[in-house]
Parts: C-alpha cells; sequence; structure tokens
C-alpha cells in the first residue's frame, strides 16, 4: 500500500508516494507562491499528487491515506492552520477540508511537522530502540516532536513541541530571550551580521569560528550552551532516553553534539538526564516527506 505524503512548509510544499517500507518512489516539490490562495496551492498539490499517481501506474485501491506535515500554531483535531508565522495568508485555513475536495475518498492525517518527523524517527531513523524520545529540529526556527511510552504526546491542538519558545536566557540578544530567537538558524545568522558589520549566513558564522574569527567561536560557543540549556530543561521536563537533533544546523555534526552533550552531563538535574543519549537525525534527507507518510504507515 501507498501513503501519499504532503509536507507544507514556509517556501515550498512536498509531495510524494511513500511505500510501506519507507522508500520514496516518487517526489516532487511546489513554490509555497504567496501570490496565489492557499485553495489554488492546495489545487496545484493535488494535480502534483495525481501525477506522480499516473506516472507510477498507481491505482487507488493500493492508497491508504494522505499524510500532511504542516508547521504551526495549527488545530490538529480540525484540520486547520493557525498561525504559523510563515505562512500568514495560510491563518485559519482549512487544509484538511480543502484537501478532501480533491481527494475524498482517502483519509487524511494531519499533524505537526516536527511531530511527524519524531514518528518517522520511530519508525526508519535514530529512535527505532526507544520507548521516549524528543525529536528537536534547529533550523529556520526550533521545534520538537515528543514520543513517549510508546506514543506521540500531540497535545489537545496538535501544538506540544513548540519548544522554540520556551524561555532559555531572557533579553538575550536584544530578545525576549526565547528558544529559537537566540539559538536558531535564523538567530546564529542575525547575531553574525551584527557583529561583523555585514549580512552573514549560518553556514558561514560557523565556517568563519572554525578558522579562527574570535567574535565567530565566542558566538557559536554561546550558540552551543544556549542549545545545551534548552535540551536541560527537555530532558528535566520530560525524561526521555534520548534526544534526537535534526534540522540545517545539526549538520554541523560532532562539535555541536559534543558541546550539548558536555552541558547536559554537567547541568541535568538526575544522573539519569545527564546521561541521555543525544543522537543525529538519520532522516535528514526526505524527511518531511517521509513524516507526513508515517501519518499513514504507523500507529500513533
Amino acid at each position: 500500500m501507498i501513503a501519499i505524503g504532503i509536507d507544507i512548509g514556509g517556501t515550498k510544499i512536498a509531495v510524494g508516494l511513500v511505500d510501506e517500507q519507507g522508500n520514496v518512489l516518487a517526489q516532487q516539490s511546489l513554490k509555497t507562491d504567496p501570490a496565489k490562495t492557499p485553495a489554488e496551492l492546495i489545487a496545484e498539490t493535488a494535480a502534483a499528487v495525481n501525477g506522480l499517481l499516473d506516472r507510477q501506474n498507481v491505482s487507488p485501491a493500493d492508497v491508504k491515506g494522505i499524510g500532511v506535515g504542516a508547521p504551526g500554531p495549527l488545530d490538529a483535531r480540525n484540520g486547520r492552520l493557525d498561525s504559523p508565522p510563515n505562512l500568514p495568508s495560510w491563518h485559519g485555513f482549512g487544509v484538511v477540508e480543502e484537501l478532501r475536495k480533491h481527494f475524498g475518498a482517502w483519509p487524511v492525517h494531519f499533524q505537526n511537522d516536527a511531530t511527524a518527523a519524531a514518528l518517522a524517527e520511530k519508525w526508519l531513523g535514530a529512535a527505532q530502540e526507544a520507548d521516549s524520545f524528543v525529536f528537536i529540529t534547529v533550523s529556520t526556527g526550533i521545534g520538537a516532536g515528543i514520543y513517549m511510552h510508546g506514543r506521540l504526546i500531540t497535545g489537545a491542538s496538535g501544538n506540544a513541541g513548540d519548544v522554540g519558545f520556551i524561555m532559555v536566557e531572557p533579553g538575550a540578544a536584544g530578545t525576549e530571550g526565547y528558544w529559537e530567537q537566540i539559538a536558531s538558524g535564523t538567530a546564529i545568522a542575525r547575531q553574525a551580521s551584527e557583529l561583523l558589520g555585514r549580512s552573514v549566513g549560518t553556514k558561514e558564522a560557523f565556517d568563519l569560528a572554525a578558522g579562527g574569527d574570535a567574535r565567530m567561536k565566542t558566538l557559536i560557543d554561546v550558540t552551543y550552551r544556549r542549545l545545551g540549556m534548552g535540551c536541560v530543561s527537555l530532558i528535566n521536563t520530560l525524561d526521555p532516553e534520548m534526544l534526537v537533533i535534526g534540522g540545517g544546523v545539526s549538520q554541523i555534526g560532532d562539535p555541536l553534539f559534543e558541546a550539548i552533550r558536555s552541558y547536559v552531563s554537567e547541568h541535568a538535574l538526575s544522573p539519569a538526564g545527564r546521561r541521555t543519549a543525544i543522537v543525529p537525525a538519520a532522516l535528514s534527507q526526505n524527511a518531511g516527506l517521509i513524516g507526513a507518510a508515517s501519518l499513514v504507515h504507523q500507529a500513533y
């Protein structure tokens, strides 16, 4: 059986066909054009899905359902995007209702994209052996999916895991001090640009730090500490056996993971918390599509 995966993002909508083993059989991306209405973009998404089904010779009887991962805040119970910051024209838009106009025969599963990614990491990724873990994505923002005692924790409206807005360091970097304001990829680039007096991207900030630039090294060291602080808060609150960290910033690799592990080993409250496994996500490629499809293929 095939799942249709739809990953709605601020700049693109990815669609794909994913089999029961997690293989992406076909995929396509559409630009999330702000000049088009959400209904128009869903119509284009439906057309793209139908094209993939035709080219792969997949009959309607072979489709198990549709999984949709989308940015929050959202209302998962009612299939609606509430107020995602990067999709202002979608605020209050009923994604599931609109999809059912095009695909009435198939069930539609709708969850926060980080929540869906957590389920995918449990299914095929780094958390296959974990019964209780938190998936954290550090990219444009910071978000999480929570999987505890063998099931996803989605919250009453589907917004459990909006950890980017836990308070980490009040007043830091000229912000209120929320986690994603001071430690996301966007935050790193903003702070680096302010320090150097020119536009600096996240990757360049890390490269400069690795090359010996003192100001960038200080910024990156502070960022690692802030990432560690947020991880300690999650460990103390949820007592997971594992943190799985993905997103663009995680691609820095060993220096980031070693710094976070070191901070956690010193500052988590309990001895067990200080030993929490902290590992990279395994599904960086096609994570959004596989996450969306996992909502169809996996019980949650």
